[in-house]
């Protein structure tokens, strides 16, 4: 491990000579694209426009530079969830708008695709296991939020009484990661919106709504002519 508390040290107390929003801003994106483990220093002081000594300064080391990212990330490009949650008006518009969002953030030209949540250390090693932590304890977060928005539409009679909350929040927070892993793969907006459709078609019906198909009308047909021979 790098001698991170000397060279802190040594460049405790000076004044900043870089924009550190801007360089925290560049830094995400790196972290994003790259990875926890994969993303080096020199990559992300090229990218910051900064000295190592001088990220050391202001970020303390790396694992805390990610960290920050990680609230940056949530913050902006990646903090739609909980407005979707908490401003629409019903449960399902909620998760339906959600899936929407994701899938136009996920797709977009100007920063890496998927979700920096989800991906950031996919395949971090033992000794980035606080890591992989830290991120799984923002997906369950993120997860608790679907979970209790569904229960309050649960309360409110907007979904059956019977409804498995836990099991309906697990769903659409996997779809939301599969579209997250789709979108890296190169997955356009319409296909990930397409993914977001078909995901709301298991969304429970309202009680007291006719969920059942229409009866067929019975239509005698006529009596087959028989072929007569020539």
């Amino acid at each position: 491990m790098e001698n991170n508390v000397e060279k802190v040290a040594k460049t405790r107390g000076r004044p900043l000579s870089f924009d550190r929003d801007k360089a925290l801003e560049n830094a995400m994106h790196i972290f994003w694209e790259r990875g926890y483990e994969a993303a080096s220093i020199s990559e992300l002081t090229a990218a910051m426009g900064i000295t190592p000594p001088s990220l050391y300064a202001a970020f303390g080391d790396k694992e805390h530079l990610f960290l920050e990212a990680i609230e940056r990330y949530a913050s902006g490009p990646g903090g739609g969830a909980p407005r979707a949650l908490a401003e629409e008006p019903t449960a399902r518009g909620a998760i339906e708008r959600l899936l929407n969002e994701a899938a136009e953030e996920l797709t977009r030209n100007c920063h890496p695709a998927g979700c920096m949540v989800v991906t950031a250390a996919t395949n971090c090693s033992q000794s980035s296991e606080h890591i992989q932590k830290a991120l799984a304890k923002r997906r369950a977060s993120s997860e608790a939020g679907i979970r209790c928005r569904i229960e309050h539409g649960i309360a409110e009679g907007e979904l059956p009484a019977d409804t498995d909350a836990t099991a309906l929040a697990n769903f659409y927070t996997t779809v939301l990661q599969g579209m997250s892993m789709q979108a890296r793969d190169g997955a356009s907006h319409a296909s990930l919106t397409a993914t977001a459709a078909t995901a709301m078609r298991v969304w429970p019906a309202s009680p007291g709504s006719n969920t059942k198909p229409a009866k067929k009308t019975d239509v005698k047909r006529p009596a087959a002519k028989s072929r007569r021979s020539s």
